[in-house]
């Protein structure tokens, strides 16, 4: 069940279960009817569920499971999947292969970016209709638009690795922030030149123009550690990374606030 609600008159905030997570919103109408701010959250969060249903390893019947297995060509899959493909393409280049959804076992696997790619997405329909600012988190994959209030931009704090209930530090950007890491779940990315549980980083964050490169960026890193750093600052992107031994390092140009 997904949750909506108002405060003062200001925000919009919802809790939207997708994705085998839990995406939040939160948008700042700023002179947006409170109906229309609503319909274009509905119609945001219906996206990130059609993400889901095209893209879902766990749905035996998605396009991309039926893919992998043989039973759809590319030609005959649904736009979305070829459009995504693109984007890993252009990530692998970028990450200079850190990042490869062609070396998965199983067949092509592109979900290292498919979230940040929903979520861009999802934030493109909340500025369609109007909307002042906005943010989208879909598990550590962040949208951002506009500014919350007059005075400052958004404000992004990113968990350590090891406590999650605890900051590394606190970001203000414009743009799209993605974190990859092992929260909660472990090592769950591969290596794609070993095939092995990816173990350069403990955690990554990107921060950027575009949060689809963000995303697949982050989860490259989680395999390269600090040797993908200087090719995330040449793509024009700044990155953070917590390595193995638990040092923080980072690009020059990291945004941090704190």
């Amino acid at each position: 069940m997904s949750v909506l609600s108002e405060h003062s008159g200001v925000a919009f905030r919802r809790a939207e279960p997708v994705m085998g997570t839990v995406v939040s919103f939160d948008v700042r109408p700023q002179g947006l009817a409170a109906e229309t701010t609503r319909a274009a959250i509905r119609a945001a969060c219906a996206t990130l569920h059609d993400a889901d249903a095209c893209f879902s390893l766990y749905r035996p019947d998605s396009p991309l499971s039926r893919l992998r297995r043989g039973e759809l060509s590319l030609d005959e899959a649904p736009a979305d999947i070829r459009e995504v493909l693109g984007h890993a393409r252009r990530v692998r280049e970028l990450s200079g292969g850190w990042f490869d959804p062609w070396a998965m076992d199983g067949g092509v696997d592109p979900t290292g970016l498919v979230k940040g790619w929903a979520a861009a997405r999802a934030l493109s329909i909340l500025e369609g209709g109007g909307a002042g600012a906005a943010m989208i988190n879909a598990a550590g994959d962040i949208a951002l638009s506009g500014r919350p209030t007059v005075d400052r931009g958004w404000r992004i704090g990113v968990r350590t690795p090891e406590a999650p209930d605890r900051l590394c530090c606190v970001l203000e950007v414009d743009g799209a922030v993605a974190t990859s890491g092992q929260y909660g779940r472990g090592p769950h990315v591969l290596d794609p030149r070993t095939g092995l549980p990816a173990d350069a980083a403990r955690s990554a964050t990107v921060c950027g123009p575009d949060l689809t490169v963000a995303d697949g960026l982050a989860t490259g890193l989680l395999a390269a550690g600090r040797r993908g750093l200087s090719g995330v600052a040449a793509a024009g992107y700044e990155a953070m990374i917590i390595d193995a031994s638990g040092r923080m390092l980072h690009t020059s140009g990291f945004p941090f606030l704190s």
